[in-house]
């Protein structure tokens, strides 16, 4: 059957959306090559929509170059890596070469960001490849909503081929040293006769391994914190509004703190000499971008970021929210504010502050950073918990929750607390104590999360008699620094440049699949194979962990973006810096081989079984064992 336009999603969810939105007396539903696909009529034509899943297309070596132990790793930076149908997407693509041969015009509705474009591209070679006369365009949109969508159909553009070849120069970079490092250290632990099992791999990465850098180097700092005992001391006081607590620290001399204090518990009354209150005015948060809603995420909601990022790409996809690998923090002034804040008028418990947004009106917060893509992450629809529950699970209303009531709080007012100081005189040595109290809760009453406990202290004034109830001298310690959370870690990776918002999470989960590092409680905790790892090539060559170094990749990988730079000079300057990496490495790989293959057994067992570094790893991620 002949079609005057084929639409192509990255998602059949998406496909799903443009058939409802643009179908002219409904949709029907037809498989093509066993990809669900939606024929419709829209503006008096026939279109079909087909969603894939992602990438279609990856690079990789040609197959004489895919035996490990017949080819030395280092010829790899000598190869062009050619394009291949990726594992999975092959129904796709003979989809995609049926359909070229039924129409004329192609819409490539593909996620309007870089990583979208390079699909665009993939989608465009395999159709192109049967038809050549096709004509491409681009249907760019932020939201899967009618009003979106049509949006998008109207003002359809040119592909942007530039940031394909980002695109695909980021993927020949990665794959060229990626693979080439892991086989170098794969094959040399592998002689070792060490325990590693069957299919693992010693992976490296040019974004994977100064990720688990970060990890292990505050690993390093905690091993090297020296713990000090100190001695503080504690009273408990009682005025006519209650009691609290003062105290003050008498230092690191044992004998002299218990002095001190021994002249001090038969003491029952202290005096207050200073009582003070100032109000703080609190902001609301920006706007939500990617990496902030991961952080936010894995903090509040204890979800990990990428299976964050998941949930919201699923919210996205049914029309709940907008799309959510963004850098923006700013909202365009074409983002109609109050219409999205009136949906919520009636929505859990913050209508009535809703209500009293719209009525007095507000000015939302902003940041710095716009994208020229996408808004800020932010609802497109009301929904109650109940529907999404429903339809896509409880942790799916719980990032829901989270998107909504921070678009709101970015609308909303200040939050006032008062801060409050006591100090009190016990014989001759002086406590302080400090209280904390909202004033006026502003966006505090949408956004929960954020609201910090109340300490309030009782109302004294200078010269105010206190009862001493107890007295006690404490003995404590000062703490190393904690392990990094994954919040920390993402903040890190964007202060360094390591991957993009839409990847981040995925190079963490890329450290957790190889046993480098493990997540209990929201902290990262490097294995001894993690961290051995890490040791070893800073010992032989620094460069290949910092994360300055990959920094600096992306940003000559961006400037093919904005065709400053040719892809293939970007590509054969990188691959040129690593070459040099690769051979300081290999001339001292037996000693980080030794090293390596004794610290295997920790994590895998004598037998190549996982010990027990596993544990805090989901079952889904402890049944993976094949490296990407």
């Amino acid at each position: 059957m002949p079609y005057d336009a084929v639409i192509v999603a990255e998602k059949p969810a998406v496909a799903l959306a443009f058939a409802k939105f643009l179908g002219e007396g409904g949709y029907r539903k037809v498989l093509v090559e066993g990809v669900p696909a939606y024929v419709f009529q829209y503006r008096r034509e026939n279109y079909l929509s087909i969603g894939l899943i992602g990438h279609i297309l990856d690079f990789d070596f040609p197959k004489e170059y895919n035996k490990w132990n017949s080819i030395d790793p280092k010829q790899l930076f000598f190869v062009t890596p050619i394009q291949v149908v990726r594992e999975g997407a092959y129904k796709y693509v003979r989809a995609l070469r049926k359909l070229a041969l039924q129409t004329s015009n192609v819409i490539l509705a593909l996620d309007a960001d870089v990583e979208g474009e390079g699909i665009a591209f993939e989608v465009m070679k395999v159709m192109s490849q049967v038809n050549p006369s096709l004509e491409f365009k681009r249907a760019w949109f932020s939201a899967v909503t009618k009003w979106d969508i049509l949006d998008a159909m109207n003002n359809l553009r040119e592909p942007k081929e530039l940031w394909a070849k980002k695109v695909f120069a980021r993927m020949v970079v990665d794959l060229t040293v990626g693979a080439s490092f892991t086989r170098l250290l794969t094959l040399a632990v592998q002689k070792q006769k060490s325990h590693l099992p069957l299919g693992r791999f010693l992976s490296y990465g040019p974004c994977q391994t100064p990720v688990l850098y970060l990890v292990v180097k505050r690993e390093l700092e905690r091993e090297q914190f020296k713990k000090k005992k100190y001695y503080v001391l504690v009273a408990e006081l009682e005025s006519d509004g209650g009691t609290f607590l003062a105290s003050t620290s008498l230092g690191e001399d044992k004998e002299k703190a218990q002095a001190v204090f021994s002249s001090l518990k038969g003491l029952d009354h202290a005096t207050v000499v200073l009582s003070e209150a100032s109000i703080v005015e609190v902001n609301p948060p920006i706007p939500l971008a990617t990496v902030d809603f991961e952080s936010r995420a894995s903090t509040f909601l204890n979800i990990r970021p990428k299976e964050a990022l998941a949930i919201a790409e699923k919210l996205y996809q049914y029309g709940y929210i907008s799309y959510p690998r963004t850098e923006t923090t700013i909202y365009p002034p074409t983002l109609n504010l109050p219409q999205l804040a009136s949906m919520f008028t009636s929505w859990e418990d913050v209508g009535w502050y809703v209500e009293k947004l719209l009525t007095k009106g507000f000015t939302p917060t902003r940041g710095r950073d716009d994208d020229k893509a996408h808004p800020p992450i932010h609802p497109t629809r009301q929904a109650s918990k109940a529907a999404i529950v429903k339809a896509l699970g409880e942790k799916a209303w719980r990032v829901y929750e989270l998107v909504v009531r921070h678009f709101l709080a970015t609308l909303s007012e200040k939050a006032q607390v008062e801060r409050q100081k006591v100090v009190v005189k016990l014989g001759e040595l002086e406590l302080t104590a400090e209280g904390r109290r909202i004033v006026y809760p502003g966006f505090y009453y949408v956004y929960y999360y954020a609201r910090p406990q109340e300490k309030p202290l009782p109302y004294l004034v200078e010269g105010d008699i206190l009862k001493v109830r107890s007295l006690k001298l404490e003995e404590r310690s000062t703490q190393p620094p904690p392990y990094l959370s994954e919040s920390e870690l993402l903040a890190l990776m964007k202060r360094y440049g390591i991957g993009t918002d839409a990847t981040m999470q995925d190079h963490i989960h890329t450290n957790i699949e190889r046993r480098y590092f493990v997540v209990r409680e929201k902290r990262c905790i490097p294995t001894p194979l993690g961290k051995t790892l890490i040791l070893s090539l800073l010992e032989v060559e620094p460069r290949l962990v910092l994360p300055e170094v990959r920094g600096r990749m992306e940003s000559q990988l961006a400037k093919i973006a904005t065709g400053d730079r040719e892809a293939e000079e970007v590509v054969a300057e990188i691959k040129e810096t690593f070459l040099e990496y690769y051979e300081n490495l290999a001339s001292r790989i037996e000693a980080v081989s030794q090293k390596l293959a004794a610290v295997v057994a920790e994590v895998y067992g004598p037998e190549g079984n996982k010990k027990t570094y596993h544990k805090g790893l989901s079952r889904k991620s402890r049944n993976k064992s094949r490296a990407k």
